[in-house]
């Protein structure tokens, strides 16, 4: 389920698994019922950032009520809302999940991880171990200040934007419109594909 891009242009020699192949792994798994599906962004700038991504993936997996059903290319990035330079880069990715979850649980679990990772949150915009975002949770639109639905600058963020589009170029943001054009919108400044690196889809 894993694919690049490459400046708007998917990889020739990676294949979307089809429809039909989705819906029967989806009919196979007993352990959901009436599932959602939620968009995840996940991001990391301090210690082994791809191993702290991967670990990320596994517990979400690992989740009661939760599958992991696509994980998208990694991007390096620059920090978001502070001077060039102040912090180390991220490595982002977004990761496509089922769940019978509600998002009020989804965000729980999401903070669970990040604490397991060792989150610290003293500083807004700060260097951190791990980010775990709920960016769209089905077609859900709530000003919850609790959780935001959709994530209120998802829109604007070509991380979150360009890896949610090469797992899902038809995709769809909630009173915003398709991912593509968003993406178009915001362009890709500051984001740079790591085509040498791979996060793993839990087995």
């Amino acid at each position: 389920m894993t694919a690049f891009s490459v400046e708007g242009q998917s990889d020739p020699t990676v294949q979307p698994v089809p429809a039909s192949v989705v819906e029967q792994v989806d009919a196979a798994d007993v352990t959901l019922s009436n599932p959602k599906q939620a968009v995840i962004s996940l991001g990391s700038n301090l210690g082994n950032r791809m191993e702290t991504l991967q670990g990320a993936i596994d517990a979400l997996e690992d989740t009661p009520g939760l599958r992991v059903k696509a994980v998208s290319p990694v991007y390096e990035t620059e920090p978001w809302g502070v001077a060039p330079g102040s912090q180390p880069s991220y490595f982002n990715a977004v990761i496509v999940v089922k769940t019978t979850l509600p998002p009020s649980s989804l965000l729980e679990r999401g903070q669970a991880v990040e604490e397991a990772f060792e989150r610290v949150r003293e500083e807004r915009w700060g260097p951190r171990t791990l980010d775990v975002d709920i960016v769209a949770y089905a077609d859900v639109v709530s000003d919850d200040p609790a959780l935001t639905l959709p994530h209120p600058r998802a829109h604007e963020r070509a991380f979150v934007l360009a890896p949610w589009y090469d797992i899902d170029p038809e995709a769809k943001l909630a009173g915003r419109g398709r991912v593509a054009d968003l993406l178009a919108g915001v362009g890709r400044d500051g984001i740079q594909p790591r085509v040498d690196l791979e996060l793993r889809l839990p087995e």
